[in-house]
């Protein structure tokens, strides 16, 4: 098992891509801590994996609110001792806000996508550097490193601030022992739901691998990053996307 013994915590883990994330990890022997908003739905990926045999709970939370973040990490901490991991993975697109001008709209999404990053790294990594070191995975996405007309600019600029924290997150914490890195996925699924089908078959098409990424396949790139077998790297990117963005 490749998380054996380790303590993680998943933002966004009640449903989609950090609900794949968790089920991988409790897999893998990880304590599974899942912090949403969803809270039925939270509690039912919990109870689920409990019933594999394997431990998780769930912990409400708002990714935005500094003091559910003081809160989750202290729960986690009281229950299990320690804290090893953590995956920012909470977040939202450009099309649930609207309009593209709007100036709420905009903090919105750097609020939930790159302010959240910016919270939960430092009081993990503070908390991790008490025993040893750990892990930080900020899920970014590949429009943080490209523009685009399609998408909402605070999209792209949220994806892009957590991009580059990362970079800036790995330099200052490193020398306690904690690792952080980005992980940027191209278009999965639950992105393109509101797609027709003709948009949907253009982005296969625009793919190298021409087809449309799945939630486990950034799962699994994300686990390698909260593992020991990625013991030597920091303030790296991870670009799962199919190339999309090669070309």
């Amino acid at each position: 098992m490749r998380l054996k013994d380790k303590v993680a915590i998943i933002t966004g883990g009640a449903h989609g891509m950090g609900e794949c994330e968790a089920r991988l990890f409790a897999r893998e022997g990880a304590t599974v801590v899942i912090a949403d908003v969803l809270e039925q739905q939270g509690e039912a990926v919990a109870a689920d994996i409990c019933a594999g045999q394997a431990q998780a709970r769930f912990v409400l939370t708002d990714v935005t609110a500094e003091a559910d973040w003081a809160r989750l990490i202290e729960a986690t901490v009281a229950a299990y001792g320690r804290l090893d991991i953590l995956v920012n993975n909470a977040g939202i697109s450009g099309s649930s806000v609207g309009d593209h001008d709007g100036l709420e709209g905009w903090h919105e999404l750097i609020a939930v996508n790159a302010t959240s990053v910016f919270i939960g790294t430092k009081r993990a990594a503070a908390t991790m550097a008490k025993t040893g070191g750990g892990a930080i995975v900020n899920i970014s996405s590949i429009m943080g490193i490209v523009g685009g007309a399609e998408g909402h600019p605070a999209y792209h600029a949220s994806k892009a601030a957590v991009r580059n924290y990362s970079k800036a997150a790995a330099c200052r914490y490193g020398p306690l022992g904690v690792r952080v890195n980005s992980v940027h996925p191209g278009y999965l699924p639950p992105m393109l739901n509101a797609t027709n089908a003709g948009g949907r078959q253009a982005k296969i098409a625009a793919t190298p691998l021409r087809r449309l990424g799945e939630a486990i396949d950034v799962a699994y790139g994300v686990l390698y990053l909260a593992s020991d077998e990625a013991s030597f790297v920091t303030g790296a990117e991870l670009v799962i996307d199919g190339g999309y963005i090669a070309q």
